[in-house]
């Protein structure tokens, strides 16, 4: 690591310490020419995982637009931002633990969906009729059966 004062590549590291996130390291070094110190952050560097839209199209991943898509499905519900923040980042685990460089946006909206059932139903169905485009009334409500079958069934296994 080159010194910014004296431009020396040689320097040691007096601390290492996460930074809040845990997302990268914190280094304290001080050069061994100078003595002057200095600090440097160490992050993973990432594979970008790449988006192939419905059009074909490709794009790179951005985990904002996902929270702000499921975000917008939460609007007025009893949801914390936290859980949102945790759900996006877990769907983000998902898709780099999975070692594809290119994921389909389908994929992506059907994991944000599978989180968005267990966490609001309402929300779910807000972001399904985006998702899957719902042509009209009987198609809404058919995916509104699904969900009341299967709250029936979830519930008739608990007695």
């Amino acid at each position: 690591m080159r010194c910014p004062y004296c431009g020396c590549e040689d320097s040691k590291v007096i601390d290492s310490r996460p930074t809040d996130e845990g997302e990268r390291i914190r280094r304290r070094r001080e050069c061994t020419s100078c003595g002057k110190r200095f600090t440097t952050y160490e992050v993973i560097e990432t594979v970008p995982i790449i988006v192939v839209k419905k059009d074909n199209s490709r794009e790179t991943f951005d985990r904002n637009k996902l929270f702000k898509g499921m975000l917008r499905a939460c609007e007025k519900r009893p949801v914390p931002v936290t859980t949102l923040e945790k759900a996006v980042s877990e769907i983000e685990t998902q898709l780099q633990n999975s070692l594809e460089k290119e994921v389909s946006s389908t994929k992506i909206g059907e994991l944000a969906m599978d989180k968005l059932k267990s966490i609001d139903e309402v929300a779910y169905v807000r972001f399904a009729s985006v998702y899957r485009q719902f042509k009209d009334i009987n198609t809404f409500m058919e995916e509104l059966s699904k969900l009341l079958e299967e709250n029936g069934a979830r519930s008739s296994g608990k007695k």
